[in-house]
């Protein structure tokens, strides 16, 4: 692993355990300290910026932190962040993933994106709209990013939920190469004690077919390890594909 780098800062204001998740997107805690000091405010509300399964890190019980939401006139007060596992505080938030990715890509972490002349988000392409335009003189790169916290021992692996969605992008990259273009799959990995990634086999055949189809077709992939350490996303290094994926 390379030297840490620090690529963004997200405070925390509370510390929370969770009693239950009744949908994807809300939660419900106790939150135990608010600024470092002690509370006991029952069975709040909290919104869950992930749509994935999450199922290793939250379950009732497990430690979350919090973000006090800017927009008062919410149904919820508060956005979790971060939830505990046994390598530390596990950013679980994926509003950031897009400048992360950003920070990323501005910095030639994948060797094949150096010299860009241009960096846009949100860019249609087909039926989907993809996370980034690059453009390098005349060629035009497409990137679509993707956060992992899911893991086999120390296996990364994406997704933790079918996704029909992800499949689709992952096919929108390969049409991308095939019209003559460049394209990229870029995973964000939470996990620091990670040592490679696959596509989740088990849970979504089917986009690890599509994965598989786009690494034929001339899809890169850029696996990059990152932590959620004090209140900091610290770049950890970047990390190969597992055994048999390469």
């Amino acid at each position: 692993m390379p030297e840490k780098k620090v690529v963004l800062e997200i405070p925390w204001d509370a510390e929370a355990k969770l009693l239950s998740r009744p949908n994807r997107f809300l939660g419900i805690v106790d939150i135990t300290s608010i600024s470092g000091s002690p509370v006991d405010i029952r069975e709040e509300k909290v919104h869950i910026h992930d749509p994935g399964r999450l199922e290793d890190l939250l379950y009732t019980g497990n430690d979350l932190l919090l973000k006090k939401a800017a927009n008062t006139n919410r149904k919820t007060g508060w956005d979790v962040i971060a939830a505990k596992a046994e390598d530390g505080w596990i950013l679980i938030n994926s509003a950031f993933h897009r400048k992360i990715a950003e920070w990323s890509i501005r910095n030639e972490i994948c060797p094949f994106l150096e010299g860009l002349d241009s960096v846009a988000a949100e860019q249609k392409f087909g039926d989907s709209r993809l996370d980034f335009l690059l453009r390098k003189g005349n060629t035009k790169i497409w990137v679509e990013v993707k956060g992992c916290t899911l893991t086999n021992g120390r296996k990364a692996t994406f997704p933790d939920a079918p996704t029909s969605r992800g499949k689709r992008h992952v096919e929108e990259l390969i049409k991308a190469v095939r019209g003559g273009d460049e394209a990229l799959l870029l995973i964000l990995i939470f996990r620091k004690d990670v040592q490679c990634f696959a596509p989740n086999e088990v849970i979504d055949p089917d986009l690890a077919s599509a994965f598989r189809n786009a690494m034929d077709a001339g899809v890169k992939v850029c696996p990059l390890v990152f932590g959620y350490e004090g209140r900091e996303i610290i770049y950890r290094g970047r990390i190969p594909l597992c055994d048999g994926w390469k």
